[in-house]
C-alpha cells in the first residue's frame, strides 16, 4: 500500500495523540503513515519533565531531528539539542532519555 501522497500542507490542524508504549507526556502528530508496513513520519512532542527508563531498538530504520528544545540521553550522558540529528539502523539500541523543558522531534521510520 505505502504512504499516501501529500503535497505541502500545514500540519497545525493534526491533533497530538499519545504514543502507545511510552510514558504519559509523549505525543505524536502523524504526518504520513503506512500502517501495513509499520513505517511513518511523525512530529513527536515530549512535555517538560517526561522521562523514559528503557533502552529501545526498532525493526526499522529511524531518523530523528530535534526541532525544538532538548533532551538528555542518560545512557550516553549526552545532551541532545535543537538542530541535532541521528540515523539509526534496525536493531540499534538507544535511550533512555529525560527532558527538563520539553522537546519536539521530527521522526522518520522506514524499512
Amino acid at each position: 500500500m505505502g504512504k499516501e501522497e501529500k503535497e505541502f500542507f500545514n500540519p497545525k490542524g493534526i491533533p497530538w495523540e499519545p504514543v502507545e508504549g511510552y510514558p504519559k507526556g509523549v505525543y505524536k502528530k502523524p504526518l504520513s503513515v503506512d500502517k501495513v508496513n509499520n513505517v511513518w513520519t511523525n512530529l513527536v512532542k515530549w512535555e517538560p519533565g517526561t522521562e523514559t527508563h528503557e533502552v529501545l531498538a526498532h525493526d526499522t530504520w529511524e531518523e530523528v531531528w530535534i526541532i525544538e528544545g532538548e533532551m538528555y540521553d542518560t545512557e550516553q550522558k549526552l545532551s541532545i539539542r535543537k538542530g541535532m540529528y541521528a540515523c539509526r539502523p534496525p536493531g540499534m539500541k538507544h535511550g533512555p532519555w529525560i527532558t527538563k523543558n520539553g522537546v519536539i522531534i521530527l521522526e522518520v521510520r522506514y524499512k
